[in-house]
């Protein structure tokens, strides 16, 4: 019996070899229980929901994308055992996104698993960690980034303040971590070299998240004369800031890097608050025409908004990766990926070949009221949305690499 089906196999290995259809699956290691789970909800759904898109539109040339959920709780322990249990499962894409430090580990082990393990190598796809160095001294060839990391979002600003020639005065403010560090000197060095005349009246770095009241912060800014304030915050250290400030009477324009996070557009509308300006990767309302098939079917599966638009990128480079290789090998995709230019829901991005940085237009963005014009679509179910101030060409953000990537053999 075994010897009449034999042929049959061979014949069906030879006619598969190359051709077959696969289903790729993606290993996404996030936390998906504690503090950051209700972040974490909105995107894997937007992950999610892109694949269905590029599944349903063939985006990877016949080939089927998967995702795997594995809960790496936020920490760079947990989410190294999960990769192994990816691994284990033979799991070879990995996606993360909201913790550097996770994604310095997992760049790590995966260097070290590729290098021991040849012919089983994985890619890292990374929607939104910040931390400059993963694309610059911490680069990996296996690591491809699709958020402008800090400094990349600094410079952008910095370009969009330094066009104000009435602002003579700016205050920065951020948590004292890597990214509130970075924020800072980022736009300290942007604004020397593009406005060195305008001062920086103050320069604070807070403790992270334990911050009550910040009372005390918005009297130090007011006796500044600051004409404008910029700040990474993020989480309940911004809602708390930009409330201290309205109930201050402070009225200058804060210039933030998250506000448009969940949760954040709710307290900010709970607040009265308008005027807040955002530095983000897209403004759905920038161009509405084109958004509108995604956010309406998004919200209408999830009743809830799409607004981690990295995924859109990240599954279309993947896919497009995957057609143009004709192969699901990570090695071949990989090298496929490498300076592939994919249009996107913010205009035409880059994969940068040197340091697997993704170039892309930025947008800075003001909130309020949605009008049914400029301002189509809301956030949070507010009422308020984001109406573009600028829209930053990406060769103002593509700023040189230190990347001295080391390439497979």
């Amino acid at each position: 019996m075994l010897k009449k089906f034999l042929p049959l196999a061979a014949a069906a290995a030879l006619i598969c070899s190359g051709a077959c259809a696969e289903t790729v699956r993606i290993a996404y290691i996030d936390p998906f229980t504690g503090p950051a789970a209700s972040i974490n909800d909105n995107a894997v759904k937007t992950l999610k929901s892109v694949v269905e898109i590029a599944n349903r539109d063939n985006w990877a040339g016949g080939n089927t994308l998967e995702v795997v959920e594995f809960d790496g709780r936020g920490n760079p322990q947990e989410s190294l055992l999960q990769l192994k249990n990816a691994t284990d499962q033979g799991i070879r894409y990995v996606v993360q996104g909201l913790s550097s430090s996770v994604a310095l580990a997992l760049i790590e082990a995966i260097n070290k698993h590729n290098e021991r393990n040849p012919g089983k190598e994985m890619v890292y796809l990374d929607p939104t960690n910040q931390a400059p160095e993963l694309t610059n001294e911490k680069c990996s060839y296996w690591h491809f980034r699709f958020d402008s990391h800090a400094e990349m979002r600094a410079a952008a600003l910095a370009s969009a303040l330094a066009k104000d020639k009435s602002l003579k005065k700016v205050y920065l403010i951020n948590q004292n971590y890597a990214l509130g560090q970075q924020t800072s000197a980022a736009v300290r060095a942007g604004l020397k070299q593009r406005r060195p005349d305008i001062e920086i009246v103050g320069d604070d770095l807070h403790p992270m998240l334990s911050v009550k009241d910040f009372s005390p912060y918005v009297t130090k800014i007011k006796a500044s004369g600051a004409e404008a304030v910029v700040t990474a915050n993020w989480s309940g250290d911004l809602t708390l800031l930009l409330k201290a400030a309205k109930d201050a009477n402070l009225k200058v324009p804060f210039y933030t890097f998250n506000s448009g996070t969940t949760g954040i557009p709710a307290a900010m509308a709970a607040a009265g608050l308008e005027g807040v300006r955002n530095v983000t990767y897209w403004n759905p309302n920038d161009d509405a025409n084109a958004a509108r098939p995604i956010l309406d079917a998004f919200n209408k599966k999830y009743n809830d908004d799409f607004v981690v638009m990295p995924f859109y990128s990240l599954v279309a480079t993947l896919a497009k990766g995957i057609a143009r290789a004709k192969s699901t090998n990570p090695v071949q995709v990989a090298a496929a990926m490498e300076g592939l230019k994919v249009r996107s829901l913010n205009g035409e991005i880059e994969m940068r070949k040197e340091d697997h940085q993704i170039i892309q237009p930025l947008f800075i963005a003001s909130w309020t009221r949605r009008d049914g014009k400029e301002v189509q679509f809301e956030q949070e179910k507010t009422g308020y949305g984001w109406k573009t101030v600028e829209k930053v060409d990406a060769s103002v953000s593509a700023l040189p690499s230190a990347c001295r990537m080391k390439r497979p053999a």
